[in-house]
């Protein structure tokens, strides 16, 4: 995860698909971000790097164990200072709550729909 101090900032960016090993070689291509691996037990997801310095900037993400209900987009994640209140607040406003909120990373995340449709994840930071 990037940066993730200020409330309201996008903090991270990432794809859950069927195929993250086949995908992230499409991107490495495609942008020239260097794959990571990111051991998730009995398989691999992956942090996307910076060409010039290895600094994350996506992740790519195989759809199965905790990441099975995301959607299968790019996700933004937006930093909030609490997960189950901006959650409650996303139904009282018209959006519905697809995933969660549930820990991670030692915060917790829900994944959002607006009520135009367009998906985003909220996070809160431990």
């Amino acid at each position: 995860m990037a940066d993730v101090s200020e409330t309201g900032k996008i903090g991270w960016i990432d794809i859950t698909v069927d195929d993250a090993e086949g995908l992230k070689d499409f991107y490495a291509k495609v942008t020239g971000w260097k794959p990571q691996s990111v051991d998730m037990g009995e398989y691999a997801d992956y942090n996307m790097t910076m060409p010039a310095d290895g600094t994350p900037a996506a992740g790519i993400c195989h759809a199965r164990g905790s990441n099975d209900a995301m959607p299968r987009q790019w996700l933004i994640y937006i930093v909030v200072v609490d997960a189950e209140k901006s959650a409650d607040a996303c139904i009282a406003n018209g959006g519905k709550v697809l995933v969660g909120p549930k820990p991670m990373d030692g915060g917790k995340i829900a994944v959002i729909e607006d009520p135009s449709g367009a998906v985003a994840a909220l996070y809160q930071a431990p």
